[in-house]
């Protein structure tokens, strides 16, 4: 037994190899006719977190993908209620592949795509970018949360916007890797309700990094970042209380002495104590003080039917398996209502 064997574990002992990222974009490819439409959905949500567009940005999808048939109905559904409403909103459609955990549980659709404890990672990378693709041949934008450094490089093209979770703006590398990718990330504040973890992770992402990270080649590489020029703050509570209100904004700007960047509030988490219902009526607020506020962009959690439920042999169909949502009939009276409050009232556009 030479000595690298000798210092091996058990837990170390499994290795399964994975196509690589380019591989796996060979694969599945992007065409240029999507590619320019990437493009042209990630210019248009930095426009409207710079204000140059007054439209509201709207993230919207479950809280995480665990069946690609009702997350491509919901897609259908919220690509005919973009139509209706496109003069004062612009949807991105949540499409979270990864769920971190505070303890253990199941990790998401790209680790564990059968549900029943596999763990088969090449099938989730397959079918999670398949997924991508033909939502995004519908012609909506995706989002998703970046989790898995690893995980980044085969999914770098397709994605329109990032988001950077509570647990994890701390994380150098998470900061370093949004320096790197090429659309507008926001950044939550801590659990705790800290605002200045995520401002110190914006101001670190806007910079230049070199860091060690994964080349589409798979092989581990230097990897030179130009700055992520759009990072933004997401406000999601906290939790001891909500800070999406006007008075909690104004209580942030006044604390940091500083213009805060643009402004998304996540609807969900602390801001809704965690009642995916609730969602309703903080996004209503956030509408109302909108005109002082200056917030740019909202989050919701929003599938086909209403709450959430175990994964199980029987589930119910287009309903969530991590984090409760807000069902889609409720959703779509919701949004429909925002854009008429947001056509009697629009803000006007930054010069």
């Amino acid at each position: 037994m030479n000595a690298l064997n000798q210092t091996l574990t058990d837990n170390t002992a499994t290795v399964i190899k994975l196509s690589l990222p380019q591989q796996l974009k060979t694969q599945y490819p992007l065409s240029q006719v999507l590619a320019q439409q990437i493009a042209e959905h990630r210019q248009t949500i930095q426009n409207i977190l710079s204000g140059q567009d007054s439209r509201l940005l709207v993230v919207t999808g479950p809280c995480s993908i665990h069946d690609p048939q009702s997350a491509m109905e919901y897609a259908g559904k919220l690509l005919k209620l973009q139509q209706q409403v496109s003069d004062q909103i612009f949807f991105v459609m949540r499409a979270y592949i990864e769920k971190p955990r505070t303890t253990v549980g199941w990790k998401g659709f790209l680790y564990d795509p059968n549900l029943d404890g596999s763990s088969n990672l090449q099938l989730g990378l397959e079918k999670s970018r398949d997924l991508y693709l033909k939502i995004t041949e519908l012609g909506l934008p995706i989002a998703s949360e970046i989790l898995s450094p690893m995980a980044t490089a085969y999914f770098d093209d397709i994605l329109a916007w990032g988001a950077i979770g509570a647990r994890t703006s701390e994380s150098q590398i998470h900061r370093e890797i949004a320096s790197h990718m090429p659309y507008s990330i926001g950044f939550k504040n801590g659990t705790d309700g800290s605002i200045q973890i995520a401002l110190d992770a914006i101001q670190s992402s806007s910079h230049q990094h070199q860091f060690l990270g994964m080349g589409q080649t798979g092989l581990p590489s230097i990897l030179h970042s130009q700055g992520n020029p759009l990072a933004h703050l997401i406000l999601r509570g906290s939790n001891t209380g909500p800070n999406f209100d006007l008075k909690s904004i104004q209580k942030i700007q006044e604390k940091h002495h500083l213009h805060v960047p643009a402004i998304v509030i996540d609807c969900s988490h602390g801001n809704s104590a965690k009642n995916p219902l609730l969602q309703s009526e903080v996004l209503k607020q956030i509408i109302a003080e909108r005109h002082s506020t200056q917030v740019r962009g909202v989050m919701l959690e929003s599938y086909l039917v209403d709450g959430q439920q175990k994964i199980s042999a029987e589930m119910t169909y287009g309903q969530s398996v991590t984090d409760g949502c807000l069902g889609w009939d409720k959703t779509q009276q919701l949004l429909l209502e925002v854009a008429t409050s947001l056509q009697l009232s629009p803000l006007k556009r930054s010069a």
